[in-house]
Parts: C-alpha cells; sequence; structure tokens
C-alpha cells in the first residue's frame, strides 16, 4: 500500500461534510422577506456569499442603520438551528471519513459554527468518534476561522506539509494557506465551481470524487 501523502484531514463542517445550502437560503430569504429586500436562489446565493460574513450581509442590501450586523446574526442563527436537524450530510460523508480512517490519517473538524452546537449537530450524526479534534468558534458570527486553526495545528504536533484541509470555499483556502496547510475544495457548498476553480486549488464536484482520486 503506497504511503499516504498527509497524515491529517482538518475538514470544514457547514458545506463541505453537511449539506445544509438549501437551509441556509431558507433562512435567509426569511429575514430577507420581512424587510422587503430581493431573496435568493442558488445561483444569485452562490454569486453573493462570502466572508467574512457581514461583507455578504452587506451584498443582500442590510440596511446597517436599521438592522446591526450582530441583530442580524442573531436573527440568522435563531432560524438555522431551529431547523438544523433537517439538514442532511452530502451523500458519501460517511464513506469517506471512514476511508481516510482506514488509510492512516487523523480526522478534526475546524469551523466557523459555534462550538457547543457544532459538537452536538457532529453527534446528532453519530460522527463524533470519527474525529480528534471538533474545533469551532465561541459566537455566532462566523468571523474567521484563522486564529482556531492556528491553535489546531499546533495542538496536532505535526508538520503543516502532513496536513490537508479540506473545505467548500474561499474562505477555506484563505484558511490553509494561513497555515501553510494544503487545501482541497469541494464544489458541492456555499461556493460554486467556477468560483472555487478560478482560485488554482484542487477542486472535487463532491466527497465521491474527493475520495475517488485518492489525494490524501
Amino acid at each position: 500500500m503506497a504511503r499516504a501523502r498527509y497524515r491529517h484531514i482538518i475538514w470544514d463542517w457547514n458545506g463541505t461534510l453537511l449539506d445544509d445550502l438549501d437551509l441556509s437560503i431558507e433562512v435567509m430569504n426569511s429575514l430577507l422577506a420581512r424587510r422587503d429586500l430581493p431573496r435568493l436562489d442558488r445561483p444569485r446565493y452562490h454569486a453573493l456569499f462570502d466572508f467574512p460574513v457581514r461583507r455578504y450581509y452587506e451584498r443582500l442590501g442590510f440596511d446597517p442603520a436599521h438592522d446591526s450586523f450582530e441583530q442580524l446574526s442573531v436573527e440568522f442563527i435563531a432560524g438555522y438551528d431551529a431547523q438544523r436537524l433537517g439538514a442532511s450530510l452530502h451523500h458519501h460523508t460517511t464513506s469517506t471519513l471512514v476511508a481516510v480512517r482506514a488509510a492512516g490519517l487523523g480526522q478534526s473538524i475546524l469551523s466557523a459554527y459555534r462550538h457547543e452546537t457544532l459538537h452536538e449537530i457532529v453527534a446528532h450524526f453519530r460522527l463524533t468518534a470519527h474525529f480528534d479534534h471538533i474545533v469551532g468558534l465561541d459566537n455566532i458570527h462566523a468571523h474567521s476561522k484563522v486564529a482556531l486553526g492556528r491553535e489546531l495545528v499546533a495542538r496536532l504536533g505535526l508538520a503543516p506539509a502532513e496536513i490537508l484541509l479540506v473545505g467548500d470555499t474561499l474562505h477555506d483556502l484563505e484558511v490553509a494557506r494561513d497555515l501553510g496547510v494544503a487545501c482541497a475544495l469541494v464544489a458541492a457548498g456555499h461556493h460554486p465551481a467556477a468560483r472555487l476553480r478560478a482560485s488554482g486549488a484542487p477542486v472535487y464536484d463532491d466527497l465521491a470524487a474527493f475520495g475517488a482520486a485518492q489525494e490524501f
């Protein structure tokens, strides 16, 4: 058996392992409807969604004079959390995690989702045992994951060249580059394939394609 290229995979959660794209659009559309702002469909969402999330809210047309980013974050998370268990895992999530572990790699989650809720939903899908670390933010505002990523890499005690970060957005690529680790992107989540491929990073249509490529 060939030696694995990496020793550890850091997974993003929302959009990468969890298929919550339609849920995110539905919840945001409820906020937009209350303010008589243009609604989202998948193409518009894919064109506008970005990090930091504050920038995305500005692109949607929210008026900061009437709705602060903090207030909008509370409203969005309340709607999302009320329906979070209605989302499902991406196809091949569990089989991909099993294959990575069978190849001898460690696995962790690094997410902009709130830490406690992240642990709860990972446990709901019975995935906790697949991960060495599950790391989320200590707030609901979905700021950058860079600082948490640095702490996680330090805890792993591995050289950056031994780590692969897998995500679904350009922010995941930014985080990987800041951490000095490799990155692979899956075009089944919050950023579309065209935006991802323009970055020059390796892009896979879905987790099945990622697993079939055996890049780990």
